[in-house]
């Protein structure tokens, strides 16, 4: 079992009550068993999180709009899971989503792990989308700088020279200009 797993079946064992419907979920080794409990009425959050994140991982695309209606989650522990599982399920559809996502002004709050995902994704969205985010938090007073951060560190590990221009804004942000400084340093020419 690898760590996001464990991770997340600790997590979302608490949250079932370690219920039989939770062991049979972690137990089953049936990609057919965990796709239905994505479509079957009255499940739990935590049915649907657990059965998305093992499909995620497994490669089935049938994870992919619940993983993605997690990734939009205001908790974010179910943020960074789905984010981790998208990023395995490899479907072409998930840069688009998590650009969307990131760059969505009403939803700044949560666009941390869309970000870093756009950074692991490394799609031809993620340097456009991480640029047109951080322009919009360059504000000294915005209260989002985590995500602004995120955004400049992703695009140094991009290294992506379209980012020179918000990356020099960036430096002169009191919590962000050491990163941008370094994700300048790493930029072509």
């Amino acid at each position: 079992m690898d760590e996001e797993l464990r991770m997340l079946t600790i997590r979302l064992r608490k949250e079932s009550g370690g219920s039989e419907a939770y062991e049979r979920l972690v137990a089953t080794d049936s990609l057919d068993g965990l796709a239905a409990v994505l479509t079957a009425g009255g499940q739990p959050l935590w049915a649907r999180e657990l059965a998305a994140f093992r499909l995620g991982c497994a490669g089935d695309r049938r994870a992919f709009e619940a993983l993605v209606l997690l990734l939009n989650h205001r908790d974010p522990e179910r943020c960074a899971s789905a984010a981790h599982a998208l990023a395995r399920l490899r479907d072409p559809r998930t840069a688009r989503a998590a650009a969307a996502l990131a760059t969505n002004e009403l939803r700044t709050a949560y666009a941390l792990h869309p970000v870093r995902l756009l950074t692991e994704l490394r799609a031809p969205e993620s340097v456009p989308a991480l640029i047109a985010t951080l322009e919009r938090l360059l504000s000294p007073q915005n209260p989002y700088w985590r995500v602004a951060l995120a955004c400049v560190e992703g695009l140094g590990a991009l290294g992506d020279r379209r980012a020179r221009p918000v990356l020099t804004a960036a430096s002169a942000h009191p919590r962000l200009s050491a990163a941008a400084s370094a994700s300048l340093a790493r930029l072509p020419g």
